[in-house]
């Protein structure tokens, strides 16, 4: 005779429950209502499970100020670039056209490929039936630095990003419908040149 404690349950949780479970009341941080924190935590695990995001991490407090953000943020690096500003794409394009004429004129394959490298991105989970503002979003971009750092690594407010073509902070707003779907939208600091399609 086998125990009911031995037995494999008849319903195995789904693994955003897993993610939800493996959090404690202790892990939430008091600087934010629970439903915010789980939020994040739900975006986390779409950008990792549905479009292999790397490196996610929540941020509760802002790595500027160490003051609490105005909500958590996930942070991480997507498995491509997001945004590619309308020079830059210019550059690599032009950059990408030289390499093939020389790759040609060697007699290798001469196809255009152009490849510019991901880049970590701050996240805000939102709800879909929330109102935003300009003035929340300041807030939000008041608090964070032009590229997110991991939890624990120090950021100052003269952190520039590596790439010169990224002059304005950006996120992602990262929106829930109640039937759990998600999309994600660019959101600037300012004006940009739009994009060349």
């Amino acid at each position: 005779m086998t125990s009911l404690a031995l037995t494999k349950p008849a319903i195995v949780p789904a693994p955003l429950q897993e993610a939800f479970d493996a959090l404690d009341s202790n892990s939430f941080d008091a600087s934010h209502l629970p439903q915010l924190q789980s939020l994040a935590v739900q975006i986390q695990h779409n950008l990792q499970f549905q479009h292999y995001w790397a490196d996610l991490h929540v941020h509760t407090h802002s790595p500027l100020t160490n003051e609490p953000l105005p909500r958590p943020l996930v942070s991480g690096l997507p498995p491509q670039r997001i945004y590619i500003h309308p020079d830059e794409q210019v550059e690599l394009l032009k950059e990408a056209d030289r390499k093939r004429k020389a790759n040609k004129a060697a007699g290798e394959g001469s196809g255009l490929q152009v490849k510019a490298e991901p880049e970590r991105e701050w996240i805000l989970p939102t709800r879909l039936n929330e109102k935003w503002t300009l003035r929340r979003l300041a807030e939000v971009f008041d608090a964070i630095t032009f590229v997110p750092s991991p939890p624990g690594t120090s950021a100052s407010t003269s952190d520039r990003p590596e790439n010169p073509w990224r002059t304005t902070k950006r996120l992602l707003l990262g929106t829930i419908d109640s039937d759990s779907t998600v999309v994600y939208y660019i959101v600037h600091d300012g004006v940009v040149k739009p994009r060349q399609n």
